[in-house]
Order: C-alpha cells, then structure tokens, then sequence
C-alpha cells in the first residue's frame, strides 16, 4: 500500500521491498502546536550549546573527547563490545583490538568528515568517502567499504531471510533513484527548518540503507555533519546515538512507522525530543567539565603556571604513564616520576595499578566518571 512516505513493492521471487517516496513529503508536514513548541525548544537548547563552546577554556579538547565518545556509543548501537575506558587505556584496549579498532575508525571518519565538508557539499560522494574510513578495518572491512550495494540487503533477527526479515530496503534501481533524489534534497534550499530537515534526511536515509554494512552510523554521523555544515554548530557537539541507545525500541518503530503509515510527524517529534534532551546533557558534560578544571587549578597552590600545562594534557588524555610524560615534555624520568607524585597527593591523578612496580598507568578519574556516563556496557 502506498503513503507519503513510500510503498512496498513486491519483488519477483517474492519478498517485499520498500521505495521511499520523494522529500519533503506531500502532503506537507503538519506543524501541529505540540511540533511547533518542540522545534522551538529544541532550536533554542542547540543554541544554548553551542554557546557553551565560547565559555570552555579549551574547546577543542573537549570536542575531542567528546567524539571519542559518540564514536563509542555509536558503535555500541551496532554491536561493538568497547567501552570509553577500552578505547583511552592501553591497557585494557589489549583484549579488544577490534572492537577498539572500530571506535577508532569511527572517530577518523567523523574527522576526516567535517574536513571534507571545507571543500565539498554534503552529497553521495563524500558519503562514500566517509563510509571508506568507517570500514576500513575490523568488522565490515570485507564489505565493499566506500560503495554502495549492489544487491539486495535486509534487516531482522539473526538467521532471518528475505521473506521473514523485519526489513527489506529498496531493491538496487530503487535505491539508486532514492539516493539521488536525497542528494538533490539535501543540497535544495526549499526552506524547510533546519532541524525538521536533518530529521527527514536521516530516517530517509536509513530506509534507504545503501550500504552493505555502517548504515546506522554513516546515518548518525549525517545529523552532526548536517549541523555543522549549515552553520547552526560551530563545533561538533551534538549527538543522537545516547538518547538512540536510550530509546532504541521507540527510534525503530518511529521509522518503521514512518514506512508503513507515512507518518512523519511522530518520528519528528521523536527525533526533536532527542535534539533538546541531548543539547542540555552535553550543556551540563561541559559544566562539569569546566568545574573539574577549575577545582584542579585551584589544587596547584605551588609552581601553578608550569603545572597547569600538565592538567590540560590530562583533559587531553586521562590516562598516562610516567613515561609518557617524560616523552610528551621533554623531561627527565625521575622528574616526570615527581610529577606524577604530585598530582597523585593533589588528587588528581589515581594509580590505576598500585600492585606493579614499573610501568605504572594513572587515570584522571573525576575526569572518567563524567565521560562515562552513558557508555557502560
């Protein structure tokens, strides 16, 4: 049956394919008063966090972090058994490389990303371009990294087929015709509100699902990518993949709501509920953040200037060995030895393992509690 969103088409050996219907969806989304107020509230909390960047000492070490982060519970979404900790401890990334290697990898593709938007529009072929790094290594690697499809794929509990999956994509002619035409909708200035686009292109983009493998987290990554793009962040700090892991019951039948009904409005609101919910979070992560550095600074009652450089490299990397201070700064063993110390007296730093005698490894473990929130396993 066909809606505004699309239709089911029955393929010739007998399974039913979806064909997204073309942006934006007519008839015209209703902008009911319980849309209107949230597009409001949540255009007004993505402000407030971007203001947060013109208050944070170090902005783009927080950003940093803070990609590191969505790289985690993005990649968590898919499956990968890695938590924070894994990805900035040496030692406990040991036993998971893969699943290491992939956050890393996510993290590369966001970066590489946002650069690439300084010198392209946001189109299919900076998507693929992106999807190439995504993939390139570790789980997905054997999947055609950086092209699309070229044969049917389908969504559903392990062992499912075609003809039992709780998803079936556009079949290839129909996902190349969809893909166009959200290239065309994403580069048209049709004056749809920002948020209410982004939200649109995602889930289309997802219906679609172009890829062989990394659909959930190019589609992900679209939403900052979007944001950043259109000016309305001037960094990249907004991410959907906690209240998507939050929520993710909700997220999947709000989009499968969309295909079989056409009903974009509640998948809207969803969708913006998360913008506002998330923009506060990462407004109160910076808060902290700045609060800890600030009770840092304020510890550093001795030879505070040449200290302070030290807790900034904390903020950078939480985890650290005595050698890696010796390296990073040019100093001498037994002095990095003593910096060390003194910021483990400060409380600053914690040993994090007290039983070995060398090769020792100190976290910044206030520091930790507030990134970790959200990323447990």
């Amino acid at each position: 049956m066909k809606n505004r969103a699309g239709e089911f088409i029955k393929q010739p050996s007998g399974y039913l394919s979806f064909k997204p219907g073309k942006l934006p969806p007519y008839p015209a989304i209703d902008y009911d008063s319980e849309l209107i107020a949230l597009l409001s509230e949540a255009d007004r909390l993505l402000g407030r966090l971007d203001g947060v960047t013109q208050i944070l000492p170090n902005p783009d070490l927080f950003v940093a972090m803070y990609v590191r982060k969505e790289a985690v519970l993005s990649s968590q979404i898919e499956g990968t058994q890695a938590s924070l900790t894994d990805v900035l401890d040496p030692e406990e990334a040991t036993g998971k490389k893969q699943a290491v290697s992939e956050v890393v990898n996510y993290v590369n593709a966001m970066n590489y990303g946002l650069n690439r938007l300084t010198e392209l529009p946001l189109s299919l072929r900076l998507i693929k371009e992106i999807h190439a790094r995504l993939l390139e290594s570790g789980r997905g690697s054997q999947k055609n990294p950086g092209e699309f499809r070229s044969t049917q794929n389908w969504v559903g509990p392990t062992g499912c087929t075609l003809m039992n999956a709780t998803y079936v994509p556009p079949a290839v002619p129909d996902m190349k015709e969809a893909l166009y035409e959200l290239e065309n909708f994403m580069q048209n200035k049709d004056g749809l509100p920002p948020l209410i686009k982004i939200a649109l292109i995602h889930a289309q983009f997802e219906s679609i699902h172009p890829f062989l493998d990394g659909n959930g987290r190019i589609g992900r990554l679209l939403i900052t990518f979007w944001l950043c793009n259109k000016g309305i962040l001037s960094q990249p700090l907004l991410y959907l993949s906690y209240y998507f892991k939050k929520n993710r019951m909700e997220y999947y039948d709000r989009l499968m709501e969309v295909r079989q009904t056409g009903n974009w409005e509640q998948w809207i609101k969803y969708f913006l509920r998360g913008i506002g919910e998330i923009s506060t979070e990462a407004v109160e992560t910076a808060k902290k953040i700045l609060e800890l550095k600030t009770a840092c600074e304020a510890l550093l009652t001795e030879n505070k200037n040449n200290y302070l450089r030290y807790v900034d490299y904390f903020f950078e990397e939480p985890y650290i060995t005595k050698k890696v201070i010796s390296e990073r700064f040019g100093v001498a063993q037994p002095t990095a030895g003593r910096i060390v110390d003194f910021f483990c007296e400060k409380g600053i730093l914690d040993d994090r393992t007290p039983k070995k005698e060398r090769y020792k490894t100190y976290v910044f473990t206030k520091y930790m509690d507030i990134l970790n929130e959200g990323t447990e396993l």
